[in-house]
This record gives structure tokens, sequence and C-alpha cells, in this order.
């Protein structure tokens, strides 16, 4: 009987892998639902401190005590933290990501999706680190929502969600400048993509893109503190969400 593990489809694992053995024009093809085909080179998954953009390197300096970097890539926030002095436990959904994060010297690697219950493995967390728009992980209003209560069981007292979002209600604007939801259709921040690798296509998967009201709702419900750290040109921002002790 095959290894799913060996025989999915992993287009993102396997461009982090060529990149890292080499090919440094590695790059992925991303199709979404919103927009059109969009190019994203495998090295930038691989980028310094100072190839980071602010929100990330604000996130990192705002990080505490044993960290869980969810949706990790190729490691390169992992590696940061590191040499900070951070015990960070990185995790991918991604085979080929989870062994790039191995062969460059990420510690503590997991192969996890999001929400399966051996993530923490009975262990807790202070700060739970989502960045690349790394809510989008949850993939639906529903997936976030639900997340929020699954993080309660990963996180310490007192811990701390770092995450990244977006606003994407500009893509629905007219020429007038006035938005153009479908109001009886899911909320205009669920996207899905798929990428694609040479030859190789992934599966399509759900990304949810929260705005700030959304999230402040979403999050005060579940019983977080709601903190909006900073926001970016691209209608980014970085929220820390914080559980009392």
């Amino acid at each position: 009987m095959s290894n799913p593990e060996t025989t999915a489809p992993d287009p993102l694992g396997h461009a982090l892998l060529d990149y890292q053995q080499g090919q440094l024009s590695a790059t992925l093809a991303v199709h979404s639902s919103v927009a059109d085909e969009e190019v994203l080179p495998a090295a930038y998954f691989f980028r310094s401190l100072w190839e980071m953009p602010e929100l990330e390197r604000t996130a990192l300096e705002q990080c505490q005590g044993r960290v869980l970097d969810l949706g990790a890539g190729a490691g390169c926030h992992a590696l940061e933290l590191q040499t900070r002095g951070f015990v960070v436990k990185a995790v991918d959904i991604s085979p080929g990501a989870v062994q790039v994060m191995q062969q460059r010297g990420v510690r503590e690697v997991a192969r996890h999706d999001l929400f399966d219950p051996a993530l923490a493995q009975g262990e807790k967390f202070d700060t739970l680190l989502m960045l690349m728009n790394g809510l989008g992980l949850t993939g639906t209003l529903e997936g976030l929502e639900h997340f929020l209560q699954h993080a309660k069981t990963l996180l310490n007292p007192g811990g701390q969600i770092l995450a990244t979002s977006s606003d994407i209600s500009y893509m629905y604007e007219d020429e007038d400048g006035a938005l153009v939801f479908d109001l009886n259709g899911p909320y205009y921040g669920e996207v899905t993509y798929s990428m694609q690798y040479g030859a190789e296509q992934g599966a399509e998967f759900g990304w949810i893109f929260a705005d700030p009201t959304l999230l402040q709702d979403c999050a005060t419900q579940a019983g977080y503190q709601v903190e909006f750290l900073e926001e970016d040109e691209q209608q980014q921002y970085l929220v820390r969400l914080s559980l009392g002790f």
C-alpha cells in the first residue's frame, strides 16, 4: 500500500526542496478564485530577517516564551527565533516543507494540519505564530471560529496568538469606489486557492482573509483580548489575540 504522504501532490514542498538543493529559480504558479494567476518564487520562503515585511519583524519582536510556528513553510521565522534563544516548534502540512526545515536546522519540526488534535501532544505554548496572512490557514469563517476555540487547548494561561491577515474588500470595488458584494453569498474574504509547480497541480484549498471588524467580533466572542499592532499600505495587519491568566 502506497504512503499517501509521498503520493499526494505537494507542489509547494517540491518547489522548496528544489530551491534548497540549488534551483534558485524555482517558482510556483498560484491560482485563486478572486485574481489572475500569480507567480510566487520559492525564494520568498527563504527570506532573511531584513527581507521580511515590517509586520513580520514586529511579530517576531512580540513573541514570548515557548513558540508554535503554524504554517512554517521553509522555517524562516523559526530559524530567526532560534537565533534569539527561543524554543520553537515549527509545523506545516507539506511533507516537503517539513523536510526543508529539517535540512535548514530548525530543531523541532512536525507535519500537522492546523486542526490536528495531536498538534500539541499534550504540550502548551505561550505564543502561536501565524504569519504570511497566516489566519488564512483556518480556511473559512467557520474554520476561523473553530480555530479560535481550538487554540485555547494549545495556549498556556496568558498566552497569545500573533497573526497577520488582510482586508481584501478593495478587490470588490467598482469604478466609483463602491463595494459590490453578493450579500447572499459566502463571506467575501473566503477564497479558493491551488498551487502548481511545473506539471504538478496541487489540490484546491480554502483560505480566509479576515477584515479587522470581523476578526474583532469573532475573537471577542471567543474570549480573546484583541490588539491591532500594525498595518501596512496593502491593508494587511498584525494582530495580537491574548487570553487572560
